[in-house]
């Protein structure tokens, strides 16, 4: 595989669809730009978490066609694309199923049923699931508050509970005085009342359990089960990996990743599919590596190359251990380093960690920005503490958010924020940057957004709510946008590194990478045969120089 640049986007995110970035794509200034794109899972059939809860791996209509990942295959520019191994949305038709058919869905095993799963390791609750006992989930990590459960309404009536790591809402429509009427013997006008009542305590959150009907009480028991039988769902369920159906699912998963023109499939949440009784639910020891390899199996089948994702701190090793593995791995160090770098004009650092990718020769994609924030998490142990603590201070005081650890105080995950904008919106730090990236070891990859030097968005922060600090990052620019910024002088400048990194035949997996320091001045030269390419980089004036 070769590691020419790639782009990263939404299918949204130029333009309003996937056709209009092909327009993009196919305009003058960006000829021979890109050898790969990366798109973002709202590409498929998706209802929550903008992409990353998968109802069926088919083409959005409306925010894309077959005929622009055909147009895109023949710019010969191969796809990046998500898989999700751990979970499915409760919209797919296997969780559908299993709502309408119950014990008698053949994919009642598809997903994990909570009871079956702890069996014999806790006891049952009045609640109706088990409580497993705490040696069994000590070394567990949930990612939310309680157990990761979503409780299940069979057509029989019983609740069942079904393992759920990430998102879950249920919901509950509101009723009228005729639902009321249809199940129960009551008036009119007391059913308007009754039904008033309820749908105020449950358009406040209130619990269907908990609900205060007053002079109306002695109807509780059939206003209960009208709303239970009707509940809808939104969420994220877990896979069984032991069920023959999951895998059957996997490989014609992977068929159809392939059959768009996909060469690199990253795994999304695979660290938490492998679960076992008193054993680590994320990235547990053999059971992630056996995943893993029967995953590659098919991929290899299907000519695809795969990406583990994974966030862990430096000190944990993790990223080489992926890579002892076979894998290619992310470098999420790279981001939070080269911020730290230009801020302190210390390549130290970066140079320390560029340097270990080469002589270990760890294969990696590399970005500087991307959808989700800027890694803080990765860092530790490659930077103390303090110096953490100092580049957040930095990218919050230019208005980066900071996103604590699934919700834990006082522990940072990452930092959101456009890389312009954590940069101090300085064009000249920008372009330093990219052509650090585009002489960094691996395969550089290029959030859209960056290219166009995009500032904070926080009028959409405010429009998303609570918990969106991330589209900070994610502003959709419109062709107009676009058209405009292609005439910038750091969009421009972009490009040309970008076509250099491209066609450039001393860049490769397969070139020599050297990299000499002499004060603040680093370079960076890449060899292939009699080719070769030398970035001069001055961290302590952000000029650069190339000598081809």
């Amino acid at each position: 595989m070769s590691n020419g640049p790639m782009l990263n986007a939404y299918p949204d995110s130029m333009g309003g669809t996937l056709d209009d970035i092909v327009k993009v794509l196919k305009k003058d200034e960006l000829k021979d730009t890109f050898e790969s794109f990366y798109i973002l899972p709202s590409i498929f059939n998706t209802d929550l978490d903008r992409g990353f809860s998968v109802i069926d791996y088919g083409i959005n209509e409306e925010l894309g066609s077959r005929q622009a990942i055909e147009d895109i295959k023949g710019m010969d520019i191969d796809l990046k694309l998500d898989f999700i191994l751990n979970h499915a949305s409760v919209l797919s038709k296997e969780f559908q199923d299993i709502i309408k058919n119950g014990e008698k869905s053949k994919y009642k095993d598809f997903f994990i049923d909570w009871n079956k799963f702890w069996e014999g390791c806790g006891q049952m609750t009045e609640a109706g699931y088990i409580q497993p006992d705490e040696k069994y989930i000590k070394d567990m990590f949930f990612r939310k508050p309680g157990l990761p459960i979503l409780m299940v309404r069979f057509p029989d009536g019983r609740n069942v509970p079904y393992w759920n790591t990430f998102y879950q809402e249920v919901r509950y429509k509101s009723l009228e005085a005729e639902d009321l009427m249809e199940v129960m013997d009551i008036q009119y006008v007391a059913a308007q009342r009754l039904a008033e009542c309820v749908n105020a305590q449950i358009s406040e959150g209130c619990t269907v359990a908990d609900l205060k009907l007053g002079k109306y009480d002695k109807y509780r028991s059939q206003v209960v089960e009208l709303l239970e039988s009707s509940r809808r769902y939104l969420g994220q369920m877990d896979l069984n990996i032991k069920s023959p159906l999951v895998w059957e699912f996997y490989e014609n998963t992977l068929k159809t990743l392939s059959s768009y023109g996909a060469k690199i499939v990253r795994l999304d949440a695979f660290a938490y599919a492998p679960k076992e009784p008193g054993e680590k639910n994320f990235l547990n020891d053999p059971g992630t590596w056996d995943l893993l390899q029967k995953v590659k199996d098919l991929a290899d089948k299907n000519q695809l190359s795969l990406l583990p994702e994974i966030h862990a701190s430096y000190g944990e090793k993790i990223y080489e251990l992926v890579a002892s593995k076979g894998y290619m791995t992310y470098d999420f160090f790279l981001p939070g380093l080269l911020i730290y770098a230009i801020e302190k004009k210390n390549p130290d650092k970066l140079i320390q960690w560029a340097k270990e990718l080469v002589d270990n020769d760890i294969r990696v994609v590399n970005m500087l920005g991307c959808h989700d924030g800027i890694p803080l998490l990765d860092l530790k142990g490659l930077l103390p503490e303090e110096e953490i603590q100092s580049l957040i201070d930095t990218i919050v005081g230019r208005g980066g958010f900071v996103k604590d650890l699934h919700g834990a105080k006082n522990m940072y995950y990452q930092v959101n924020a456009t890389y312009y904008s954590a940069l101090g919106e300085d064009d000249k730090k920008m372009l330093f940057a990219r052509a650090i990236q585009m002489f960094m070891p691996g395969k550089p990859q290029v959030w859209y957004l960056d290219l166009f030097a995009g500032k904070n968005d926080h009028e959409a922060v405010a429009r998303a709510g609570a918990g969106g600090h991330k589209e900070i990052n994610r502003t959709n620019l419109s062709l107009e946008q676009i058209e405009s910024d292609l005439q910038r002088e750091v969009v421009k400048k972009q490009i040309e590194l970008l076509q250099l990194r491209k066609s450039h035949p001393a860049f490769g997996f397969d070139s020599e990478l050297t990299i000499d320091t002499e004060g603040s001045v680093v370079s960076f030269t890449w060899s292939k045969g009699a080719d070769t390419i030398t970035l001069k980089a001055d961290f302590s004036t952000y000029e650069y120089q190339i000598i081809k």
